[in-house]
């Protein structure tokens, strides 16, 4: 009768996980792949349990890489997870991955609650850092990082709010290079500036929603060298309407239109009024250097129906009044949406429930990842094709068996 083998009391985790991801790698992994960047990710994450002693069945990566390669699959909860983990039982062991076995749902669990929330969030941070060179060389035209906020509806804190975690978005790349979660007593004003305050900035364009218009956030951007473009709205009502106020007695400085456009079902036209904010705004000393007002307008009209429709938005700017095409950085911000909507509608954030805000940031860290792994997986093809295949068509392929995944996250 076979005896089942004590596990090692004596040796340090750390000193384990080492060895574990150095065999990992070793595993005929290609070195720069998307694999090895998601096996770099799950070892950088520190392990929160006992490092001298007690019963450490799982190595902590190995849970996290499983939680990753599920959800890229499609596979939601936990009880999900852990089913695709037994599917493929025996092909994450050739990798080297869970050689213990499968954890079960509760152990996910306590992993989910125990991971530090803040120190993964970072270790999102180097996660993009290490792929930041590459995906710099396909990227011509200027940076532009979109900031923006999302409640997490699944989870609901004791005061009755979901927590809310504001994300630097990549425009140029399709990836979430930071994010900060709102306080439990707070907002987005005073979460930006902390984001804000990780990321370099210099040569960059910052956009931003309308909560973003405060003199705090503006000076930290333009002192980190970089600038902005930011919605004016009605919570700030003597700027927003002191502004509508006096374009009525100025002209702009020049106009252009693009479209009309057919996507969507609808045919858009959008133009686009440049004005000198410095002439306009009665507070210019508060923001502290150059101004440009955008006026944005837009008319659509709706195949099916023939319904004309119309809008105008306000935005603030301190690129140049001569900026070539500034307009055309206003829809650029709506890819922050997009994103949110992925998250949302192919990984069903929303509908997953946590009980408190650390596991549900923690979700939310691991679900970006996975957000990332495709836009990279695009990023690299280079077949046009390719690089327009959604999210979703993605995901219905590589799951189909374990060798289409690992061919997916072998790209390189």
């Amino acid at each position: 009768m076979n005896k089942t083998k004590p596990l090692n009391q004596v040796r340090s985790i750390e000193d384990d996980m080492l060895n574990h991801i150095t065999k990992l790698q070793n595993k005929s992994i290609q070195k720069g792949s998307i694999l090895d960047n998601v096996i770099n990710f799950a070892a950088s994450v520190p392990d929160f349990r006992r490092c001298n002693k007690g019963n450490i069945r799982h190595q902590l990566s190995d849970m996290i890489i499983l939680m990753i390669l599920g959800r890229t699959c499609g596979h939601v909860g936990r009880a999900d997870i852990i089913a695709f983990g037994r599917h493929n039982q025996n092909k994450f062991r050739k990798m080297g991955v869970l050689k213990n076995g499968i954890p079960s749902e509760a152990t996910l669990c306590r992993i989910e609650n125990g991971i530090d929330d803040l120190v993964m969030a970072d270790r999102l941070q180097e996660f993009v850092r290490n792929l930041r060179e590459e995906l710099l060389n396909s990227c011509r035209d200027r940076e532009i990082i979109c900031v923006d906020g999302k409640a997490e509806r699944g989870t609901v804190q004791e005061n009755g709010r979901n927590p809310d975690i504001v994300s630097a978005y990549w425009f140029n790349t399709g990836i979430t290079i930071a994010t900060e979660a709102c306080r439990e007593k707070s907002n987005e004003i005073k979460a930006v500036p902390i984001l804000i305050a990780k990321i370099d900035l210099c040569g960059k364009i910052v956009t931003a929603d309308a909560m973003s218009m405060q003199k705090d956030i503006i000076e930290k951007i333009r002192k980190k060298g970089g600038d902005f473009l930011i919605e004016l709205k009605a919570n700030q009502r003597s700027l927003r309407y002191g502004v509508e106020d006096r374009l009525k007695q100025h002209t702009p400085l020049y106009s252009y239109t693009e479209g009309p456009e057919l996507g969507h079902g609808r045919i858009e036209t959008r133009t686009y009024n440049i004005y000198d904010g410095l002439e306009i705004l009665a507070d210019k000393e508060k923001w502290g250097g150059n101004m440009t007002i955008i006026e944005y307008e837009s008319l659509t009209i709706k195949k099916s129906t023939g319904i004309h429709t119309s809008e105008k938005r306000l935005y603030v700017s301190s690129l140049s009044t001569t900026t070539s095409r500034l307009g055309a950085i206003v829809p650029h911000h709506w890819s922050i949406e997009s994103m949110h909507w992925r998250l949302d509608v192919n990984l069903l954030q929303d509908k997953i429930k946590r009980k408190s805000s650390r596991p549900a940031r923690n979700l939310d860290t691991i679900q970006r990842i996975v957000l990332s792994i495709f836009s990279v997986w695009k990023g690299r093809r280079k077949k046009k094709a390719d690089k327009q295949k959604g999210m979703a068509e993605l995901m219905r392929n590589i799951s189909m068996s374990f060798s289409q995944l690992i061919r997916f996250l072998a790209q390189k």
